[in-house]
């Protein structure tokens, strides 16, 4: 019987199929010879390639028979090659390894990730005390007017209290840095009618001598409430409370009488020595206490200037360094490191520092 195109075109296709095995792509040593085997059979003018093409010359009825055969060949010729390179890409990627010194096992290094300041760490946690106690946040400016710094808290010009504040006046321009951030309350009280409770975080300036436990510049957070009959045993209550969730449960307090202009009665608030616990220690100057804070009751004439009428309504303020605190919180003798950005010194504190 006379060889047909179809029996000569699947005579074809076992001899490319047994061409390819004896190329032999599962043993082909590197990456070029196996490149060189999927050209020689599967590229633009490669075997099986060549042969494919022969199929738009046969009847439908054949196409039907010989495509599936020729489609099968040609995936298993494109999986033989693919295996083998990924094999030999495994082979290479191990050599690759098993020459390097590196553990790759190891723990990747991490780039040092900044942190917040401790001041601003402890200002925080304080103002975070404050505000779950009911105190809402409010700001001011850093440069005031003399009335917002000195007039409307009871301060007048020539008064001896402004020799306390040590103030920085503003040459070419009128006004003042803030000497405290009592102006804040202030501007609250012009806007903000009672019942109100507010705490005054930030930045004060004081023309002082710079040395372990002073600097022309620092922070403090002032608080105030103004409701009706508001009296002193609210103030003690609240700050009590509040000291002893900033220090701990077993911190004891000593009220003192005191003066601020715009407080009466006033009073400076002492805490039992975190370093010793009251027996004496250089931190504490043998005293057993220390200084943590100042308020009193709001005078009279503060609620005046803002136009409120004392017999209706009064309140209670505070004042407290957030430095003080902080060397406290976190043990350090000397303020100034806390502005020297030694490193050294920062990356001691953390979000955990509580």
């Amino acid at each position: 019987m006379p060889e047909t195109d179809r029996d000569k075109w699947e005579s074809q296709l076992e001899a490319v199929r047994a061409a390819f095995t004896a190329a032999a792509p599962l043993a082909a040593a590197e990456a070029k010879a196996l490149d060189d085997i999927r050209v020689r059979f599967l590229g633009r003018k490669g075997e099986l390639t060549e042969l494919l093409k022969l199929l738009k010359d046969f009847p439908i009825a054949e196409k039907r028979e010989l495509g599936p055969k020729a489609q099968q060949t040609k995936e298993h010729f494109e999986a033989a090659i693919a295996r083998r390179q990924a094999e030999l890409e495994e082979t290479l990627l191990q050599s690759k390894l098993s020459g390097q010194k590196i553990d790759v096992s190891l723990p990747s290094y991490r780039e040092p990730r900044g942190q917040l300041h401790p001041l601003t760490l402890v200002m925080d946690e304080m103002t975070r005390i404050l505000t779950l106690m009911g105190f809402s946040l409010a700001q001011g400016p850093h440069v005031e007017t003399e009335h917002h710094n000195f007039e409307a808290l009871n301060i007048p010009k020539h008064h001896p209290a402004r020799d306390m504040l040590d103030t920085f006046y503003l040459k070419d321009a009128p006004g003042v840095l803030r000497t405290h951030t009592s102006p804040v309350q202030i501007r609250v009280m012009e806007k903000q009618k009672p019942p109100l409770r507010i705490i005054c975080p930030g930045r004060v300036f004081r023309h002082e001598e710079v040395d372990a436990s002073h600097s022309s510049v620092f922070h403090q957070i002032e608080g105030l409430a103004v409701d009706k009959e508001v009296s002193f045993a609210d103030l003690k209550g609240t700050l009590d409370f509040f000291l002893k969730e900033l220090f701990g449960p077993k911190t004891q307090t000593r009220y003192r009488p005191s003066y601020f202009p715009f407080t009466e009665p006033s009073t400076e608030v002492d805490v039992r020595c975190l370093f010793c616990s009251g027996a004496g220690c250089p931190a504490c100057k043998r005293s057993g206490w220390m200084e943590i804070l100042g308020a009193g009751v709001v005078n009279p004439n503060v609620l005046k200037a803002v136009d409120l009428d004392p017999a209706q309504w009064s309140g209670f303020a505070f004042g407290v360094g957030v430095e003080r605190v902080a060397m406290l919180r976190l043990g350090v003798n000397d303020m100034r490191l806390f502005y020297e950005n030694d490193q050294r010194f920062l990356v001691q504190f953390d979000e955990n520092f509580a």
